[in-house]
């Protein structure tokens, strides 16, 4: 029997293939264009293959959200057996993905409800999933949607950045403090909250980001709200993603932590060694 409610999404999301698979969640791909060649992101170029690419690309990447027409044709298609569509994508500000949704729901002949996560990546994941199983144990809409906006209100993400060189070039920060972060090597740490990425820490060297992210974990470890689940997501920057893995593990030995490249859409802006931690609490 189908689904009374199908989940959808985009792929600047963080979702292990057994996710995608196990709760049936449609992922539509944004497209990436390198030095004029165009790709579709997860289809024709891995998160990897997207990195090395960017590495000798001449040009900052560009990435654009799903047309009209592709979101219309993906409602379409899934409302076929009579079922009602969910569509949760990333935070508007950082891209016209949810506003290209909104429109297709408008046109389509199909029940399709869009949501602004206000998130992105394994933050916005935290979301879809809770949506993907309680659509598939029957709940009604407004119960899925009232657990996603709780989600939400408990998330936090976390980046650091250790080349400011993208976030210049992608006109995220004025080119003056570039150069100057640039010439001074300025690693970066911010905050996703109300809907944009606010600096909270800048310092010279790795030393910067290693100590943050040891007040995080200890900050987790004291959370009176127990963490739900963990994600960490890099742009080259495994190494790292890893260790505070291993670290995170032996704090929380029962909750999930995905660690993974993260998506185009990410790494054009934040540039190769930038990492996230993502969590949501009870």
């Amino acid at each position: 029997m189908a689904n009374k409610i199908k989940i959808v999404t985009d792929s600047s999301i963080q979702l292990s293939a057994e996710e995608v698979k196990q709760y049936e969640i449609t992922v539509v791909p944004l497209t990436i264009v390198i030095d004029k060649m165009i790709y579709t992101d997860g289809v024709n170029i891995t998160r990897t293959e997207f990195m090395e690419k960017m590495a000798v690309a001449k040009n900052l990447p560009q990435t654009s959200q799903p047309s009209i027409g592709t979101f219309l044709d993906k409602y379409d298609e899934l409302s076929a057996d009579g079922s009602e569509i969910l569509s949760i994508h990333m935070s508007k500000n950082l891209s016209g993905t949810v506003n290209a949704a909104r429109q297709a729901a408008q046109i389509s002949k199909a029940g399709v409800t869009v949501v602004d996560s206000e998130f992105i990546d394994r933050a916005m994941a935290f979301q879809v999933l809770t949506a993907a199983k309680m659509a598939q144990e029957g709940k009604e809409m407004t119960a899925i949607i009232d657990a996603m906006q709780t989600v939400k209100e408990h998330t936090q993400l976390y980046m650091s950045v250790t080349n400011l060189t993208n976030l210049v070039k992608g006109g995220r920060l004025s080119r003056v403090s570039g150069i100057l972060s640039t010439l001074l090597n300025v690693k970066v740490v911010l905050q996703f909250r109300d809907n944009t990425l606010e600096p909270i820490h800048k310092g010279r060297g790795m030393k910067t980001i290693n100590n943050f992210y040891h007040e995080l974990l200890e900050q987790m470890q004291q959370s009176v709200r127990p963490i739900k689940m963990i994600g960490i997501s890099h742009a080259d920057a495994p190494t790292l993603a890893n260790q505070i893995k291993e670290q995170l593990k032996v704090i929380f030995p029962d909750v999930a932590v995905l660690v993974a490249p993260t998506s185009p859409v990410v790494s054009t802006h934040s540039g190769a060694g930038a990492m996230a931690v993502m969590f949501y609490t009870d």
